[in-house]
């Protein structure tokens, strides 16, 4: 089934990260419109597709992590030490009848993401 979905683990806890805001914008050209704004569960996700197949388009997106919120919610010593606080990941949908998933590896001082299925 095509469409967009992401999750984010916490690795320094070794769970997923629970109330984490998330939003979604369409990137074109010099424009950076909002697609939606969205929370995860208890298991790091969000309950539904980001994007689902019907309205997902080849073209540049961005997912914006607000993990400062987060990271202080759950590491209530971190508020003077606080390193991320947005995470920006741009990304292209290069053939909109595939699934994109676009996880985040977080830890209060790095992250990583990549291409999952």
């Amino acid at each position: 089934m095509a469409g967009l979905t992401t999750h984010v683990l916490d690795t320094s806890k070794g769970a997923p990260a629970f109330n984490l805001k998330i939003q979604l914008f369409k990137i074109n050209k010099l424009e950076k419109n909002l697609v939606g704004t969205f929370i995860t569960n208890q298991d790091g996700r969000v309950d539904k597709p980001l994007i689902t197949e019907d309205n997902l388009e080849e073209i540049e997106y961005e997912l914006l992590f607000f993990v400062g919120d987060y990271l202080k919610n759950v590491n209530v010593d971190l508020d003077k030490r606080l390193f991320l606080d947005k995470i920006p990941i741009r990304f292209n949908i290069t053939n909109k009848l595939e699934h994109f998933h676009v996880p985040l590896l977080l830890s209060p001082f790095g992250y990583s993401t990549y291409r999952g299925s």
